[in-house]
């Protein structure tokens, strides 16, 4: 192995939950010399009924907000990180952060920075534990005024800092604006600052450990004892984390994508599994069966338009989708006929403007009918593996009549490695496990 390969390793939660969590975590990255960068959540939950620490923060910021005492919540959290310094025997003393956490919020300090303190004083605690260096994620990870990531300047400035360190410890989760404030990525962000370290880096290799051995190709909690994907690439973890499948944020995926870097799906608890691989191409008929994985999301309605001869009305499509986008209102997927066009949209961000949606497509485009249908969820059936595989489709709507599952919409990517199903929410389920039945299931 070349002397420079470097890994990038990120930790979620539940792997830094408690002292003993951190001990297989300490154990994970001296056993390779190449996991050269660590970047931590905070302490997620030991067991059930404990609290995550960035909600215990959230409810401290909120109680201050209101003009009550947060003290007895910022002791929890205090106490929950003593416990794991006194269970590693480090010599390290928190108080003077929690002092400065204390002051800002009797300031009147913002939501961003204090729920970005879990990870803040998780990422001090593992770096004395490991002996390396602490940077502070807001010295090198920043966002626009908008709050994109200002990925230019966060590439240069990270990537000049972390030259200077061989091994360090990076917060997740959290970042600056120009002018100091903290902000933060959306709940599960650790995920995407570990991406923009491994490519700020040039990282061999991103690792992100977890509490489950990589992707299943269903959810457990849908299918019993799904299977395990040991190879997923970009493309089709794209599709299944948007579509529910949640093990990797899914804007993790853009930084490390852009620059080839592979990830690897992990488990702390058991780190002799190999987990899952996530790489940007893969031949699609090697070690692979048509089927990568199936997933589900409810919360759709469908709103389909009818008139006769809309095929020969040139802009009839645009003037539709220029309707929802006066609204605000990114659509899914349009399946359509010669006379027909459906809009699959989220209902939660159509419901609060149905009627002037509605009315609007009424009046610019001058339907014969207009229907919305609402209670949908939607499959997908993803692998890169479909491609030229003949009776791959039949399959799946076969499954799904076997199951007595009614199909609402039907769409199929240009590149063949994808089914979208729409159906009703109730029959999500049963669609989810009769699909992988059929194709994972062994025949008798």
């Amino acid at each position: 192995m070349k002397s420079d390969y470097i890994k990038v390793v990120k930790f979620g939660g539940s792997s830094l939950a408690d002292a003993g969590q951190f001990e297989k975590v300490i154990q994970i990255i001296r056993e390779d010399e190449t996991r050269r960068y660590v970047v931590p959540s905070a302490p997620g939950k030991r067991f059930d009924g404990d609290f995550k620490v960035t909600d215990k923060l959230y409810e401290c910021y909120h109680t201050a907000k209101m003009g009550g005492d947060f003290r007895i919540a910022l002791a929890a959290v205090r106490d929950r990180y003593q416990a794991i310094i006194d269970g590693l025997s480090l010599p390290l003393d928190l108080s003077e952060e929690f002092r400065i956490i204390e002051e800002n919020l009797t300031q009147g300090t913002d939501a961003d920075y204090m729920a970005s303190r879990g990870e803040y004083l998780n990422g001090i605690v593992l770096a004395r534990a490991l002996g390396f260096d602490f940077i502070d994620a807001a010295d090198v990870l920043f966002f626009e005024e908008d709050g994109m990531l200002d990925t230019y300047k966060t590439q240069k400035v990270m990537g000049a800092v972390l030259k200077l360190h061989h091994n360090a410890v990076i917060p997740g989760f959290y970042g600056s604006l120009a002018d100091g404030r903290i902000k933060t990525f959306t709940r599960g962000g650790s995920d995407i600052t570990g991406s923009v370290v491994a490519r700020a880096s040039e990282a061999d290799i991103y690792e992100n450990w977890t509490d489950v051995s990589g992707f299943l190709v269903a959810d457990p909690r849908i299918v019993d004892s799904p299977k395990n994907i040991e190879v997923i690439t970009y493309h089709e973890l794209r599709e299944l984390s948007y579509r529910g499948a949640n093990v990797l944020h899914e804007d993790a995926i853009f930084p490390v994508r852009m620059a080839g870097i592979p990830i690897n799906i992990r488990n702390t608890n058991r780190p002799e599994d190999k987990g899952t691989m996530i790489i940007a191409h893969a031949d699609s008929k090697a070690g692979c069966g048509p089927i990568t994985g199936i997933a589900g999301r409810r919360g759709f309605s469908v709103l389909t338009i009818e008139k006769d001869m809309m095929n020969s009305q040139v802009g009839f499509g645009r003037r539709v989708l220029q309707v929802f986008e006066h609204n605000g209102i990114s659509f899914e997927h349009l399946p359509s006929g010669i006379d027909s066009v459906g809009v699959i949209v989220s209902t939660e961000a159509l419901s609060p403007k149905r009627d002037a949606v509605i009315n609007e497509i009424c009046r610019v485009v001058e339907p014969d009918s207009i229907q919305l249908e609402e209670g949908l969820a939607l499959v997908a059936v993803v692998g890169r593996g479909m491609v030229n595989r003949v009776g791959t489709a039949a399959r799946v709507f076969r499954a799904a009549a076997d199951a007595g599952v009614n199909i609402r919409t039907i769409d199929q990517g240009s590149r063949e490695f994808n089914i979208i199903l729409s159906v009703a929410e109730s029959d999500m389920e049963r669609l989810i496990r009769a699909i992988y039945d059929e194709f994972y299931k062994e025949k008798p």
